[in-house]
């Protein structure tokens, strides 16, 4: 089946430009050609796009598709079949909002992965890390104070596992690894939705952190690292950890290092906006709440300053529960300090540059998957445009099959 695009304005991710009056042929799922004019193919689908923009289909680095719930302990009791209903409810929303490409970075499994590639789960393409790796007390241990056991059986669908010495995080890094896993996530940080951890504590130890990093780049793989203080991503950094996520209070210093380092930051800011207005109501316990302010305002300074060194930033939302409506919101909260041209390349091509895949998908070009959206209006002029997807979003194309169409 091919499917021509006819008289698109084609967003150029790279150069930050849009190229006006082109055509688009799509065969078998990959972007065949762009060319300026008409293509001639009798038994083609054609669609007259009008003059709109054609860009690539958003990437969000930072989802949690199993999170149905802000309340992870009772993510960790709940039946796995219902997990995967809500998952792919939650994944069927990311993809009419015009994300083509997730990336799970603590619940997704091979399973989900492979539901939503054979169709059986309508979604974006899911890159995940399987579970995180978290020490006892740590940011993926979500038992309150007074309790001891724990259910390890790795079918439970919380979002991490808790690992302690070197060998059991070896061991754990190398069971993700033969179950697929396209990265590898550790808590290098206290958190928000762990009941008892500070923001400020660091996770693992240093010789820890070490063995999966190494075990990662045995396998071809990197290591993503949840982290806020400036301290715990320097940490991170100095120990070959190449994903930042979070990052809400870094220094100048731990941006420079990040630089330095070639890393890659993925800011999260639409989660702490999201949590601090409905958060409890999603369900998280109102006794977290209170360490949300901890790192709430700090995060857009993190941003600017990382925008101003020139990091290189990925799109992330990190949402949970009913507040995973809210993931285009990532857009506006950044666009006061990031240029729209910024802000587009964030949640296309640096998404797939983090997850090694630039070479499949993140532009509109030839040989990448048809991985692609259509827009009214000009994003690189007014951010808005993909904030709105019930007036904008005209079209959605995921990997040559329209999912979503008002043209």
């Amino acid at each position: 089946m091919i499917t021509i695009f006819e008289n698109a304005s084609v967003l150029d991710v790279e150069a930050g430009t849009l190229l006006p009056d082109r055509h688009v042929v799509v065969e078998d799922g990959r972007i065949r050609e762009i060319t300026e004019a008409p293509v001639a193919a009798g038994d083609a689908r054609r669609i007259d796009v009008a003059g709109r923009t054609l860009m690539p289909g958003l990437v969000d680095s930072h989802v949690h598709v199993t999170a149905y719930s802000a309340n992870f302990t009772e993510l960790q009791r709940t039946p796995p079949s219902y997990v995967s209903a809500a998952a792919g409810a939650i994944m069927g929303g990311m993809l009419d909002r015009g994300f083509t490409t997730v990336r799970d970075v603590g619940g997704a499994d091979f399973g989900l992965a492979r539901a939503v590639r054979e169709g059986l789960i309508r979604g974006p393409r899911l890159i995940y890390g399987g579970k995180a790796l978290s020490p006892t007390g740590g940011h993926g241990d979500v038992r309150p104070a007074g309790i001891d056991a724990h259910d390890d059986a790795y079918n439970q669908p919380g979002l991490g596992r808790i690992v302690d010495g070197v060998p059991a995080v070896r061991r754990a890094a190398r069971e993700e690894i033969r179950r697929g896993a396209h990265h590898l996530k550790i808590m290098g940080n206290g958190g928000i939705s762990s009941p008892t951890d500070r923001i400020s504590s660091d996770q693992f130890s240093e010789e820890e952190i070490a063995a999966v990093v190494e075990e990662a780049e045995m396998a071809n793989l990197y290591v993503v690292v949840h982290a806020y203080t400036a301290r715990a991503i320097k940490r991170s950094l100095k120990l070959g950890v190449r994903s930042i996520e979070h990052g809400n209070l870094a220094d100048e210093d731990a941006i420079a290092m990040i630089k330095e380092r070639d890393a890659f930051l993925v800011p999260t800011l639409a989660t702490y906006r999201a949590l601090k207005d409905e958060g409890v109501e999603a369900g998280l316990p109102a006794e977290l709440a209170a360490k949300i302010d901890d790192v709430l305002d700090a995060g857009i300074n993190a941003v600017e300053m990382a925008h101003r060194a020139g990091v290189t930033m990925a799109y992330g939302t990190d949402l949970l529960g009913a507040m995973h409506r809210r993931q285009l919101s990532e857009f506006s909260l950044r666009s006061g300090v990031v240029p729209a041209a910024d802000l587009v390349r964030a949640a296309t091509i640096n998404g797939a540059k983090l997850m090694r895949m630039e070479d499949e998908f993140g532009q509109v070009k030839p040989g990448l998957s048809a991985d692609l959206i259509v827009v009214e209006g000009n994003p690189l002029e007014d951010i808005s445009v993909l904030t709105t997807p019930d007036t904008h979003l005209k079209l959605v194309m995921a990997r040559g099959t329209v999912t979503r169409s008002a043209l």
